[in-house]
């Protein structure tokens, strides 16, 4: 291909973050695929030496715009930074509500090829305002990768003949067999992966412990990621008593990470869509889950109908409907092994290998 590739994205490790972790594959991969790649995003330390580090390592070149204070002052670094590396490339590709809005912008000066990616909160916003914006800056793109059919749904119909759908990836040549076992509290143990909010759900799995417990009184749920929401949660769950069934351990590394997934029985994501219009996209930590033979229960109504086929890899039920979801852990329990192999052979579809064959057939156009 031999492009010089541009992609402008709100999220980039070493932070986690769905957003993040899809736009360092689509760097890493398309490096690999005789592209040259710049990346453009925030930093999100202060001192930014955790940033530094995990640079330093990747093929590709990364530039990050600091933090400071007031925050208005990063978005005229971005512009800045934007406007001295946007001229030498071949194709743009914004990731992230403000990178969609910064390389529309960029389009009216520099005749280049755009590419937007939607991941599903930033083309569903309640605020007409930024709804606007945003619908705005995609009719400047060539063309829009929706990284689920629902996210697709969520755009504009006038968008819909250019938008292409593309699942997110993941890095299937983790393995298993080097991860260890942890000794994990539960039986069964539940497990979610994710910023500790709202629209990941972890409260609708909190509510419906109670049920569970009927069933299951050695269940035991575990929330792995920013305790952002962590105290009100902890004060619902005392309300109903369960609270010694929950445990939050906060932001982990990546080989924590896989040694908390490997170790628990069933993955869970009950996401829902807030007031503002936050959405699950996708759920890319579902398939990391299903790499190591971890089937899943999520969401219907939002991005993890995709990430999750139902009855084979785990189920999709209503996000508060507790006698759904208890059949549901009774079902993968019953039917490990059945679950366990089939969610491997579903997240093997989705190597960035593979995945990235899309990527190109799309800048091709």
């Amino acid at each position: 291909m031999n492009k010089k590739i541009f992609l402008v994205t709100s999220e980039f490790p070493p932070q986690p973050g769905g957003i993040g972790t899809h736009a360092y594959h689509l760097a890493k991969y398309l490096q690999k695929n005789s592209s040259t790649v710049t990346v453009l995003t925030d930093m999100r330390s202060r001192e930014g030496i955790e940033e530094n580090k995990f640079d330093a390592k990747n093929s590709f070149k990364t530039y990050r715009v600091a933090i400071s204070s007031p925050r208005i002052g990063m978005y005229f670094k971005r512009i800045k930074m934007l406007l001295s590396l946007i001229k030498k490339q071949d194709v743009i590709l914004a990731s992230g509500k403000f990178s969609l809005w910064m390389v529309a912008f960029m389009s009216l000066f520099f005749k280049k090829k755009y590419i937007a990616i939607a991941h599903g909160t930033e083309v569903n916003f309640s605020n007409p305002v930024k709804k606007t914006i945003t619908d705005l800056s995609l009719k400047r793109f060539q063309s829009i990768i929706a990284v689920s059919h629902f996210t697709k749904s969520l755009l504009t119909k006038s968008l819909l003949k250019k938008c292409t759908v593309i699942p997110n990836g993941i890095d299937t040549k983790l393995n298993d067999k080097q991860i260890k076992t942890i000794d994990l509290q539960g039986s069964p143990a539940l497990i979610t992966v994710g910023n500790v909010t709202r629209r990941k759900g972890q409260l609708n799995v909190i509510k419906m412990l109670p049920e569970l417990i009927k069933k299951y009184p050695e269940i035991h749920y575990h929330c792995v990621g920013i305790p952002t929401e962590k105290d009100r949660f902890l004060s619902e769950a005392k309300k109903i008593e369960v609270e010694k069934y929950i445990t939050f351990h906060g932001r982990v590394s990546d080989k924590e990470l896989y040694q908390f997934l490997k170790s628990s029985d069933i993955f869970v994501m009950l996401s829902e869509v807030t007031n503002t219009g936050d959405v699950e996209g996708f759920g890319i930590a579902i398939l990391e889950a299903n790499i190591l033979g971890i089937p899943a229960i999520g969401s219907k109504g939002c991005g993890i109908e995709d990430a999750i086929k139902n009855k084979e890899t785990g189920f999709l039920i209503h996000n508060k409907n507790a006698i759904e979801f208890s059949a549901a852990v009774q079902n993968i329990l019953e039917n490990d092994t059945f679950f366990s192999i089939n969610s491997v052979k579903w997240a093997k579809e989705h190597s960035w290998e593979k995945i990235i064959t899309k990527y190109k057939q799309v800048l091709k156009k």
